[in-house]
């Protein structure tokens, strides 16, 4: 992008906002040489990335980088192989440590929370623990080793301790014995590292020793005494041996990050990165900025745009599109009615978009990309000031027509000023006509009459002004689109006092055209007002009815997840209650089978069958499960014969149909022992069950007065069938044979491959009235036969 264009729309300034937002210094370099791409995939993640950052800011405390020390210098001499000093090191542990918060700031509080474009570079950073945590359990300030470091270092610092402590104790003897006299203090220094006494200068052959140093007037010499220098010197090798394992500390920490060097590089990229983004994004926040929306056909829409360079709390919304219904903007007015800010708002939004920048508009904005934005605004100055001539005027729109392609967004900053009105006029019309029939996107201001009548006779030109009110003698800085702007002339100076007759002599050298025109053009501004408060209104109430049709799928959903969750909570409940029924049942079949052993009489098993009734019943009424009955269909009188094999649905038992259906349906059903009365309503039909082999009679001693015996085999033969249909057909079989009172039965699965066998097993495992079961012995069917034994 034109580095000059970015100059005069003051694009380093919004450079200059977002890295101060940026909290280490990489990042902040990094803002600061942001510029406008043109590639549109790269444009749209760079806002995605803007955005998802001002989501998770908006969601989540803020995050900061300050700790994202320069390492790139540690990095190259890592490479080369140097070793590193303590305070690289450190910065290298405090960077990682910053890695490890942005991490857990990254973090999803739920597992629901989907992810965004920002997830692939969090993914990306590596905290590297093991190397911050060695790091800072050897190193503790930029200063100072840890004596833990290692064990030869705690030794070495713990001889150095007992070293000073004896010369600590030999000088104190000497400065506190009869060398007193001889001493300027009783003291001890240090000079050249070593540990020496200050001695008055007429003692020295007193005390003997090494001179190291004297004072500035000469009167004392700083001596070692003899009697420590094999001291000072066990203390001075201590020291250089310390020094050494230091230098093994710092080197073997510099092999371990050296391990690490691409993973440092990668966390490194990333920081400065996540630093960037999410700089951008607090200056979103700032300025209540939003994501435009992208097109490839040059439209320009931006709804309530505001500078984002002027004061917030001052600066007027406006609306300004271009591209769309026309190609060439024509805005015309007052030099003092905010006509320079249009442009530049138009010019520098579409550059911090192109960036990657939130605009300062409302939601649903859209820009275009630009592959170059060209403008000549003023004499390079700020938007205050337009002082540029005619010359530096022309040789910039020479550039600019030469340059320019329908890929270029052009704005002009009254255009042909600076020259005789008609011949500025004439160039103006020449220029912009050109570029308009390259189909280049243009915004241009003028103050000439002539040009308001180029953009009215001509197709896909509009004319806009600024409004400007004559009462306050200030702009409000509203545009004003399909309406030419007034200069205002005349009233203007009639309020700052200029006298009657000389604005009367003026209005004389109008021609009638001009008045003519001028008040078409105060007839199309009224109009203009009129049709924007109608705008504003439908607006309002359209926004009104999206509202109240938003809440009312809000409460249409509501409702509908409601009757989900009664839906399931009845479902649960009538498995609840269908397996205390189930429950229910085999105990009472369990005390039939203590009836029939006592030996009690049917009246007796009676009364308890009539108890299961009631039981069922007050069951059923508690809770009906339309998934059980919706889809059966129901039986007339015709459809049943004698002897035919029906289900009593409510309690899931099969039978024989005893007795013909009444009048009101109801009927009486065999069911094993049993002989019940039910409604042809709760019945549907069965399969007649394919049963051979022998009858057997009840067991001694359960003789009963039964309406009819039953006739149950002893052996089911499932010799054909799948695992599946053969189980369905083995618990029903169980259930009617427990029922009649068989001891035992045989069931045939044969040998084959073992899965019916098993299946089989499997489920009389499951059976609770089953004692017993086994596979049958030679001659009984060996193992294709299984005998059951009831409890």
């Amino acid at each position: 992008m034109n580095e000059k264009v970015l100059r005069i729309l003051e694009y380093h300034k919004v450079l200059e906002q977002l890295s101060s937002f940026a909290t280490s210094k990489p990042g902040k370099q990094l803002c600061l040489s942001l510029e406008p791409d043109t590639d549109l995939a790269r444009i749209i993640l760079n806002q995605t990335q803007t955005k998802n950052a001002l989501d998770r800011l908006y969601k989540k405390e803020t995050i900061s980088f300050s700790s994202t020390k320069e390492i790139v210098p540690s990095i190259k001499r890592l490479k080369m192989g140097s070793i590193l000093s303590q305070e690289e090191l450190l910065h290298i542990a405090q960077f990682l440590n910053n890695v490890n918060h942005v991490k857990a700031y990254a973090r999803k509080e739920t597992p629901d929370i989907p992810d965004d474009s920002l997830d692939p570079l969090f993914d990306i950073l590596e905290p590297l623990t093991n190397v911050s945590t060695e790091i800072l359990r050897c190193i503790i300030s930029e200063e100072e080793i840890s004596d833990d470091a290692t064990p030869a270092l705690r030794q070495i610092r713990r001889n150095i301790k007992l070293a000073n402590d004896r010369i600590h104790s030999q000088l104190s003897s000497m400065v506190n014995s009869s060398y007193k006299t001889y001493l300027q203090e009783s003291v001890i220094t240090m000079r050249n590292n070593r540990y020496c006494i200050p001695v008055k200068s007429e003692y020295k052959n007193q005390v003997q020793g090494m001179i190291h140093d004297q004072s500035s007037s000469g009167s004392t010499l700083f001596i070692e005494p003899a009697a420590i220098v094999k001291l000072n010197n066990d203390l001075k090798e201590l020291a250089l041996k310390e020094e050494q394992e230091i230098e093994i500390i710092l080197s073997n920490l510099t092999v371990l990050c050296e391990g690490y060097i691409t993973k440092l590089s990668e966390n490194y990229e990333t920081m400065i990165q996540l630093d960037f983004i999410f700089a951008k994004a607090h200056l979103a926040m700032m300025q209540k900025a939003s994501f435009p929306l992208y097109n490839k056909e040059g439209k320009i829409n931006l709804r309530k745009a505001r500078h984002p360079l002027l004061d917030p709390a001052t600066v007027v919304p406006t609306d300004v599109y271009l591209g769309d219904q026309f190609d060439l903007l024509i805005i015309t007015g007052p030099n003092t009615g905010g006509k320079t800010v249009v442009l530049k708002t138009l010019g520098l939004l579409t550059l911090m978009g192109q960036s990657g920048l939130h605009i300062p508009t409302l939601d649903r904005s859209e820009l275009s990309v630009f592959t170059e934005v060209f403008a000549d605004i003023g004499d390079e100055q700020s938007i205050e000031q337009s002082l540029s001539t005619f010359s530096s005027h022309m040789t910039n729109i020479v550039s600019i027509l030469d340059q320019s392609d329908e890929h270029s967004l052009c704005l002009f900053d009254e255009l042909g000023a600076g020259t005789d009105p008609t011949e500025g006029a004439a160039l103006a019309i020449a220029i912009l006509s050109d570029l308009h029939a390259k189909g280049i996107r243009t915004a241009a201001t003028t103050h000439y009459s002539e040009l308001k009548l180029f953009a009215l006779s001509t197709p896909k030109v509009e004319n806009a002004s600024c409004e400007f009110d004559i009462n306050t003698l200030r702009p409000t800085y509203k545009l004003l689109i399909g309406v030419p702007g007034k200069s205002n002339a005349f009233a203007i100076s009639k309020k700052l006092g200029l006298p009657d007759r000389i604005i009367d002599e003026a209005k004389l050298h109008l021609t009638e055209q001009d008045e003519k025109f001028e008040d078409i053009i105060a007839n199309l501004e009224r109009t203009k007002s009129e049709v924007e408060k109608e705008k504003l209104a439908v607006t309002y109430h359209k926004q009104e009815v999206e509202k109240l049709q938003k809440e009312l799928q809000y409460e249409k959903q509501k409702v509908k997840d409601t009757k989900s969750k009664i839906i399931s909570e009845a479902n649960e409940e009538a498995r609840s209650i269908l397996k205390d029924a189930k429950d229910y049942a085999d105990e009472t079949i369990r005390n039939f089978n203590k009836f029939g052993a006592a030996g009690q009489n049917v009246k007796a098993m009676e009364q308890e069958r009539q108890n299961i009734r009631k039981k069922l019943s007050s069951i059923e009424a508690s809770h009906t499960i339309a998934s059980k009955t919706k889809d059966n269909i129901k039986l007339k009188p015709s459809d049943l014969r004698l002897g035919e094999s029906v289900r009593i649905i409510s309690m899931n038992l099969t039978g024989t149909v005893n007795s013909l259906p009444d009048t009101k349906g109801n009927l009486f059903v065999q069911c094993g022992i049993l002989r019940t009365s039910t409604n042809i309503n709760e019945l549907e039909l069965v399969m007649t069950e394919d049963i051979t082999g022998t009858k057997v009679p009840l067991s001694k001693g359960k003789k009963m007065n039964l309406s009819k015996s039953s006739t149950i085999s002893a052996e089911l033969n499932l010799l054909g069938m799948t695992v599946d249909d053969a189980l369905a057909r083995l618990d029903k079989y169980l259930d009617d044979a427990y029922l009649s009172h068989l001891q035992s039965v045989r069931i045939v699965h044969g040998k084959g491959t073992g899965a019916l066998r098993n299946g089989v097993h499997q489920h009389l495992k499951r059976v609770k009235y089953v004692k017993e079961f086994h596979l049958g012995a030679y001659g009984e069917g060996d193992a294709g036969v299984t005998i059951v034994t009831f409890k």
